[in-house]
């Protein structure tokens, strides 16, 4: 089973978000080293603790301190952006570092309605046809694939139409499944949103899939947030925060900042919050190593997944490391 991870670059414990990018920096370099095969980071604007704004930038820092793991986003949401401007970044960054780089793309905002707007320059209503638009436009810029008599024909975003990363959709519902199987392209399910129709979509995704240019046999990934320690009992206790955050998404508090180690030991869980968390649970696997790799293999059967993408949401560093450092022991990364 290949391990990656998804970084959403949170502010944990009061850091500068200066030193939440020097941690972002240390664990993709730290899983570079232990031989995860990815590392992406997300996409959200207008959020008060979270630093992944721009997956390409970090994409770009991220490739240029590591070596062999492969750098992307997680993604590119579609409507915030230029399908031209993404085609000519993401070459440009395949040309930096050859072999090494993937765009996943979303077709959410990953934001809210006003500041979606600001980010189009634009109060137009998105739809869906737009969105597919801009998706296509992408895919026909990369292979400079216009019609001839389509004005954007001419526009080259690089000199070489090989400079392609590789390409998957994202998705948390059948929309993005249905698109990665109808266009051949590889396709994440985000587990640690909606894990409840994980199996149904990446089963459906591989009965539909149709061989393309980008892909000749299906591939698949399922984010789940993994929390690893060396007992049960204590993954269970640096679970605790992320388990809290959840808990109070869940039950409409967002503006709180992410909760320390200290503040989910002494919390005391309202009623509706302990509903929220018991209808979270499915969104994590906690546990010692060897707990942890039997319910990522039995997920990854029931899924027929061909890789794990960790979702980052670790409040303590040093727990956040060692979790990794485990998970890829156990995992026999490096072999």
């Amino acid at each position: 089973m290949k391990l990656s991870i998804l970084d959403l670059a949170t502010i944990y414990n009061d850091e500068t978000p200066t030193e939440t990018l020097q941690n972002s920096t240390q664990l993709v370099q730290l899983a570079d080293q232990l031989g995860y095969t990815r590392y992406w980071f997300a996409e959200h604007h207008n959020t008060t603790f979270q630093m992944s704004t721009s997956p390409d930038l970090l994409s770009a820092h991220a490739a240029a301190i590591t070596k062999n793991i492969r750098i992307g986003s997680g993604g590119i949401m579609i409507p915030n952006h230029s399908p031209l401007k993404v085609v000519e970044n993401f070459s440009l960054l395949e040309a930096l570092y050859p072999g090494r780089i993937d765009l996943g793309m979303g077709r959410a905002s990953g934001t809210d309605g006003l500041t979606n707007a600001v980010l189009r320059n634009s109060n137009e209503p998105l739809s869906g046809e737009m969105i597919m638009n801009q998706l296509t436009q992408i895919l026909a810029f990369f292979d400079r694939e216009f019609p001839k008599d389509h004005p954007y024909n001419k526009i080259k975003p690089s000199p070489d139409k090989s400079l392609r990363p590789e390409l998957f959709m994202l998705g948390s519902s059948d929309g993005g499944m249905s698109i990665a199987s109808q266009l051949g392209l590889g396709f994440a399910f985000a587990g640690q949103i909606n894990p409840s129709i994980a199996i149904p979509m990446l089963k459906a995704y591989r009965k539909n899939f149709k061989p393309s240019k980008y892909l000749k046999e299906p591939y698949s990934m399922l984010a789940m947030i993994v929390i690893c320690a060396e007992t049960d009992e204590e993954a269970a206790d640096i679970a605790g925060p992320a388990e809290l955050q959840w808990a109070r998404w869940m039950t409409g508090e967002y503006l709180s900042p992410p909760p320390t180690l200290e503040e989910s030991r002494n919390h005391v869980y309202s009623e509706a919050e302990k509903q929220a968390r018991k209808e979270n649970k499915d969104k994590f696997i906690i546990g010692s190593p060897e707990s942890v790799k039997a319910q990522i293999n039995h997920l990854a059967e029931e899924t027929e997944i061909d890789e794990l993408i960790i979702a980052n949401m670790i409040s303590d560093k040093e727990a956040r490391h060692k979790s990794y450092e485990l998970l890829a022991k156990e995992f026999n990364l490096q072999n």
